[in-house]
C-alpha cells in the first residue's frame, strides 16, 4: 500500500549551513534594545513550546537583550501565527510555526497566508508517530490495522484541533489506509498526551519526543514511526516504510517575523539564531531532549516553506481538507 510522502530534502538544513553564514552583521547600536518576544501557537509544555524555550535560552546569550516565550494557542495554532503577521515588523515579535501554519491557510480563512510572514531560520524537522496504550492489545500496526478495520471508528484517537500537524497525521492515516478513527481535539501536544495516559483516548499520533518516555516506561507502545530512517529516541520502532508502507510525515519548527521586516535586523536576528543552535549545549540539550535538531539559515527556511507548501497540498486536497481557498 502506498500513501503520502511529506518530506523535504535536508541538505541546507543541517549545523553546516549556520557554521557558513559569513559577513556576519555586527549588532547596531539601537538593536536590539529591549526584549524580543517570541511567540508560540500552542500551549506550554508541548513540542512547539519546549523546543522554542531551548533556543530563546540560547539565544539571549547572543544579544544583549532577553527573549521571552509567549504561549498564544487557540484555532490550531492560526492565532498565535496571526499575532505575530499584525505585529509591528521592528524585529521585536517573532514566532515558531510548523506544518500547522501551512494547513491553516487552506482550512481556515482568518488564518495567516504564507506570504505575510517572513522565515528567519529552521530549529528542527521532527517526524509523525503512531501510538496505543499497551492496554488497549495492540502490539503492531498490523494489529492496528486489523482492529480499526473491523470496528470503523472504534479505535479513539487523541490529536489536536484541525490543522494541527497531529490532526494531519490521523486524518493522513485515514485516507492513505482506508480506516476510520474517533476524532479527539485537544488544544496542543501537552494535553494530548494527559489525556493518552488518563485512558481519555486509546491513541495519539503526536512526535515521538511527546511519547518517547511513555514507550519506555510501557504506558504505551510506538507501533511505527513515519520517517525515512528510525529514530533515535526509540531505535527499536520500525519506520511504516520498513513495515511496506510509503508514509512518511513530517513536521518542523521555524522562526519567522512578520513580513516587511528590515534586511538588516532579520540579519542580526538570523547569525545570532545560528550561532545559538550552534553551541554544543544547545544540542546536547536538544538531543537529550529527543529532538532532530535541522538548524539552517533563512534561505533553507524559506526553501522548506516552500516544499512543505508543494508537498501538503496535494495530500490535503486528496483527503477533502482545502476549505477555504485553493493555490
Amino acid at each position: 500500500m502506498t500513501g503520502p510522502k511529506l518530506t523535504a530534502t535536508l541538505g541546507s538544513l543541517t549545523l553546516a549551513a549556520g557554521l557558513a553564514l559569513t559577513a556576519a552583521p555586527a549588532l547596531s547600536q539601537d538593536y536590539p534594545d529591549e526584549p524580543i518576544n517570541i511567540v508560540v501557537a500552542w500551549p506550554a509544555g508541548g513540542g512547539h513550546d519546549t523546543v522554542t524555550r531551548l533556543v530563546a535560552d540560547y539565544l539571549s546569550e547572543e544579544l544583549p537583550v532577553s527573549v521571552v516565550v509567549n504561549n498564544v494557542p487557540g484555532a490550531a495554532g492560526a492565532n498565535g501565527v496571526r499575532q505575530v503577521e499584525e505585529a509591528e515588523a521592528d524585529g521585536y515579535t517573532l514566532g515558531v510555526m510548523g506544518i500547522h501554519a501551512t494547513a491553516q491557510s487552506y482550512m481556515n480563512e482568518n488564518a495567516t497566508a504564507l506570504d505575510a510572514v517572513e522565515p528567519i531560520a529552521v530549529i528542527n524537522i521532527e517526524p509523525a508517530a503512531l501510538a496505543v496504550r499497551t492496554d488497549t492489545g495492540i502490539d503492531d500496526f498490523e494489529e492496528f490495522l486489523e482492529y480499526a478495520r473491523n470496528e470503523p471508528g472504534g479505535i479513539v484517537n487523541g490529536n489536536d484541533s484541525p490543522g494541527g500537524f497531529s490532526f494531519l497525521n490521523a486524518a493522513f492515516i485515514e485516507n492513505t489506509f482506508d480506516i476510520e478513527l474517533t476524532k479527539v481535539p485537544y488544544q496542543g501536544y501537552a494535553p494530548t498526551v494527559a489525556a493518552l495516559v488518563a485512558g481519555e483516548v486509546m491513541s495519539a499520533t503526536l512526535p515521538v519526543p511527546m511519547l518517547a518516555d511513555l514507550h519506555e516506561e510501557g504506558t504505551v507502545r510506538i507501533l511505527g514511526v513515519a520517517a525515512e530512517d528510525r529514530h533515535f529516541r526509540v531505535p527499536e520502532v520500525p519506520t511504516f516504510k520498513e513495515m511496506g508502507h510509503d508514509y512518511v510525515v513530517t513536521d518542523y519548527v521555524m522562526v519567522f517575523g512578520p513580513a516587511g521586516m528590515s534586511d538588516e535586523r532579520r540579519e542580526v536576528l538570523e547569525t545570532a539564531l545560528m550561532d545559538a543552535m550552534s553551541q554544543d549545549g544547545f544540542v546536547e540539550r536538544g538531543e537529550a531532549m529527543g529532538l532532530m535538531l535541522n538548524p539552517g539559515d533563512a534561505d533553507a527556511a524559506a526553501d522548506l516553506l516552500t516544499q512543505m507548501d508543494d508537498l501538503i497540498y496535494p495530500i490535503m486536497e486528496d483527503a477533502d481538507l482545502v476549505t477555504v481557498r485553493e493555490r
